[in-house]
């Protein structure tokens, strides 16, 4: 019934695109750097920034609004939070550069940087 409709450039095709996701999937794991630093935003503006390193326990209260964040083992997370939904306490442990933790309801921005060589965004003249 399949005889005629599975040909030998849809297996070598079907061989190459499964290659190329694997191979994009080990280069892209591979290429992220554990950051140094952990900034805290709130509100848009800077809030702290915070070594890596260092266990820690912050704080972020806000009038009736509370964030509690913790650096443990070069991880962050959001502890407790006094939204509603609590996704931000749901995500999981950040360490790398670029990833963060936002807990939309309280405008708290928990972020990594450091440790990456970065290179230029854009070329002026």
């Amino acid at each position: 019934m399949l005889k005629g409709f599975i040909r030998k450039a849809d297996i070598v095709l079907f061989i190459i695109l499964i290659s190329l996701g694997i191979a994009s999937s080990v280069w892209l794991s591979t290429t992220s750097h554990s950051g140094d630093k952990v900034t805290v935003t709130v509100d848009g503006k800077k809030y702290g920034v915070y070594s890596l390193s260092e266990d820690k326990t912050i704080a972020v209260k806000q009038g009736n609004k509370l964030n509690v964040i913790r650096i443990k083992h070069g991880y962050v997370t959001m502890s407790e939070a006094s939204c509603e939904n609590q996704v931000c306490v749901k995500h999981k442990a950040i360490s790398k550069t670029g990833e963060s933790i936002i807990c939309l309801p309280n405008k708290v921005v928990v972020s990594i940087s450091g440790k990456e060589a970065h290179k230029y965004d854009s070329v002026s003249s």
